[in-house]
């Protein structure tokens, strides 16, 4: 398994104009903002809501649960850095959910406006987003910004070595 560090090399190859970087501070954000608003607008089935009643039930919360497991995999430290994003996106779509029109809309709006943000910052960058390659960097664009982040206030992530009794 690679890890966090080859996944941000291999990433950062078509992610080096400051223009494109700059768009994919905005729209990945965005992008998974919506992602999270789409899916919490999907009903649960019947059968799976009698296991609970509460409104964090749902695909949004659970599909949340899986990426964090994945990113723990490539590095604990920036799994447990995600929850503080996740909760700020979570906090969007609850306050999305209060406007006056279905929240899928609201959802749907961002998430087309976000991706024409970033085929345009590709364009600038004059190659092809990474997920074209391996549909896995569409999970590790937000692993990337934060990263990004880490490494600005000096904080490590990389996931430690066994370490071999010999």
């Amino acid at each position: 398994m690679r890890t966090a560090d080859q996944w941000f090399d291999e990433y950062h190859q078509s992610h080096r104009h400051p223009v494109n970087q700059r768009l994919h501070w905005i729209c990945v954000p965005a992008i998974v903002m919506a992602v999270i608003g789409l899916l919490w607008s999907l009903p649960v089935p019947g059968v799976l809501t009698g296991l609970s009643s509460s409104p964090w039930f749902n695909w949004a919360t659970l599909l949340t649960i899986a990426v964090v497991a994945y990113y723990a995999l490539l590095s604990p430290a920036l799994a447990l850095g995600s929850l503080p994003a996740f909760a700020l996106l979570f906090a969007a779509v609850i306050a999305l959910e209060r406007l006056p029109w279905p929240l899928w809309r609201s959802c749907l709006a961002v998430f087309v406006i976000a991706w024409i943000g970033q085929f345009a910052g590709h364009a600038i960058e004059g190659r092809r987003p990474s997920f074209f390659t391996d549909l896995q960097f569409l999970l590790i664009g937000p692993l990337w910004l934060l990263g990004g982040i880490y490494r600005a206030l000096g904080l490590s992530y990389a996931r430690k070595p066994p370490t071999h009794i010999g």
